[in-house]
């Protein structure tokens, strides 16, 4: 929970007092002059110096700091041994985070007046926004030794700490800053954070709670306490929190990065969607929200739009490994498993002890049918989470694709008695006992793996085969009915429910499922030609062959008129081709298929 590097609001004050009494010293200075030259010149550059800093005052009002340090630095070149002239120059440039500027002026103020503890403070920050953190220290702890009832020196030498992670100290300085100035939401704040880096997320939502409760315009409070209630479990509180910030900084792209992961558990996917997509708005460069957008869109079943918000958050943060892992398996829900393996060899590279890493490299041989070379990675994966229980089920999956089915069945059994709760572990260990005519035992698997899953459409559908070998015909029936009801385009299930209904004596109802088979199984026939004509398409228009492209399209919309996806990159085509009209009739009728695919903005 960052804050803010430089405290510009509370630091105005302080310049403040210090042009003043500067200008009082000016004034003492002219009451006292030495002889008529001396005091003419005197005068004069008394005069300039006034001129100067009043310049500085009236900039620092209206927050023009870059005017600000041009007056300072005017002051400097008539008096450079004035610490506070220097100070002002290097306060004003460190207002602007030029920080290298700033540390000549402060140097030269500190130099000039040891003892000058806001000098020290401003040179501790400057040297700290530069990364010379060691030396910032140093002047840092002097400021609070010079300034021991400053709230501000300690909130310095805080922030510093926390960015080296020595939290216990960084604590008890913002703790002795807030017992100097209880009634500041900012140190609150500061003070807030720090303890949620420690994990003290209870004493972190105190701290936070008390600085909106002190002011309650403070977007960054808000924004912080919605995090502590979040990682608190409290959900809807963190909503309301977020909610309140965004209404104070609609521009605040974290907020809405956060929102989206509250909506997100909260089942709004599209909502969070959405607020991630505004938080790229406003801060491209934000990888967690590319990254999350992937895992949202993915689950939302766009393998396209994942893959390019991975590969944009694999540009940003190019050494988080969970990136190519998550882009990795997005290629793969494409079915593209070549580029999948070389991300996942990428993420090992960076985490070799990641057993996930590994086990996801084992699932894209398989999906290659490379079936040793699977085998070997989730072996590997294994021997570093020997207690993974994916990890068994899907060694088992690429031990059976091998005909090794004892093998491949106690790699199942192992899955589950490390987790009883798998329902892939039981279904595919049931698909095997009944392939191996052990129908008893493959029942109960099967219904083992309903009992965990009730909407598993595939296990309904094998208890229901199985029950029909067993000679069991009225539950067979009931449990293809339910497959049925779970996935009403299941063509299987229909020619399947015929035969028992004949078999039970109810020749219409098995006339009447075969005819649903058939009329599926066409539809079906239909939509793979489409799928094919349009994955043509795809490679021609990535390969600058518009016509042929476009021909491909209006193939796959003539096999299936509501397959959306081929719309939708017709009107691709024909955007590019230039013909917008009949770009915006094709992006219109793909919305209308799937209001997921909007027209792209460019």
């Amino acid at each position: 929970m960052p804050s803010n590097s430089f405290g510009v609001r509370r630091a105005v004050g302080a310049l403040a007092l210090i042009l003043a009494a500067t200008w009082l010293g000016l004034a003492t200075a002219r009451a006292q002059p030495p002889s008529p030259q001396a005091q003419a010149s005197s005068a004069r550059k008394q005069q300039r110096l006034a001129d100067a800093y009043k310049r500085a005052q009236e900039a620092i009002e209206r927050r023009d700091f870059a005017a600000a340090a041009r007056a300072f630095d005017d002051a400097v070149r008539l008096d450079p041994r004035s610490p506070e002239a220097q100070n002002g120059l290097g306060w004003a440039l460190l207002a602007q985070r030029l920080y290298e500027q700033a540390i000549p002026p402060l140097r030269a103020a500190v130099r000039l007046r040891p003892d000058f503890g806001a000098a020290q403070r401003n040179l501790g920050e400057a040297l700290s926004g530069s990364g010379r953190r060691d030396e910032a220290l140093t002047h840092l702890r002097r400021a609070a030794e010079l300034e021991p009832h400053d709230p501000d020196s300690h909130r310095a030498l805080a922030r510093l700490l926390v960015s080296q992670r020595k939290l216990p100290e960084a604590i008890a300085e913002l703790r002795r800053a807030v017992e100097l100035g209880p009634g500041r939401a900012d140190l609150r704040d500061d003070y807030g954070s720090a303890l949620a880096q420690d994990q003290r997320m209870p004493e972190a939502a105190e701290q936070f709670s008390e600085a909106v409760r002190l002011d309650p315009r403070l977007a960054q409070a808000h924004f912080h306490l919605s995090i502590a209630r979040w990682r608190l479990g409290d959900a809807d509180s963190a909503l309301a929190s977020l909610q309140t910030a965004l209404d104070l900084n609609p521009q605040h792209a974290d907020a809405r990065y956060y929102l989206a992961l509250v909506l997100d558990r909260k089942g709004q996917r599209e909502e969070a969607i959405e607020q991630l997509r505004r938080a790229i708005e406003l801060k491209p460069d934000h990888a967690q929200a590319h990254n999350r957008l992937g895992l949202l869109l993915q689950r939302a079943g766009e393998p396209e739009g994942a893959i390019a918000a991975f590969r944009r958050a694999r540009e940003l943060d190019p050494d988080n490994p969970e990136i190519p892992n998550n882009l990795g398996l997005a290629l793969l829900q494409r079915g593209d498993a070549n580029s999948a393996i070389e991300q996942f060899r990428t993420a090992m590279s960076m985490n070799p002890a990641d057993a996930t890493f590994r086990g996801n490299l084992g699932i894209a041989y398989l999906q290659q049918a490379d079936f040793d070379s699977a085998i070997a990675e989730l072996r590997g994966a294994l021997a570093v989470a020997p207690r993974m229980a994916p990890l068994h089920y899907n060694l088992g999956l690429a031990l059976k694709l091998k005909d090794q089915l004892l093998e491949a069945m106690a790699e199942f059994r192992r899955a589950i008695e490390l987790d009883p709760q798998l329902a892939d572990a039981h279904y595919t260990l049931g698909v095997t006992y009944w392939q191996q005519g052990s129908f008893p035992q493959a029942a109960d698997e099967l219904r083992a793996a309903i009992a965990i899953t009730p909407e598993y459409a595939e296990a309904h559908y094998t208890l229901g085969t199985v029950l029909k070998q067993l000679g069991n015909l009225p539950e067979a029936a009931t449990a293809l009915r339910e497959a049925l009801r779970l996935q009403p385009d299941f063509a299987g299930a229909h020619t399947t429910l015929a035969a028992v209904l004949e078999q039970l004596g109810d020749p219409e109802g098995a006339a009447a499922e075969r005819k649903a088979a058939e009329q599926i199984t066409r539809e079906k026939t239909a939509l793979q030609a489409a799928m094919f004509a349009t994955n043509s398409g795809l490679r021609m228009l990535n390969a600058g062959d518009l016509d042929g492209a476009i021909g491909q399209f209006q193939s796959a919309i003539k096999s299936a008129p509501d397959y959306a996806l081929a719309h939708y990159h017709l009107g691709q085509a024909f955007r590019r081709k230039g013909q917008s009209a009949q770009a915006q009739g094709a992006f219109q009728r793909a919305a209308e298929l799937d209001p997921k695919l909007k027209p792209p903005e460019h």
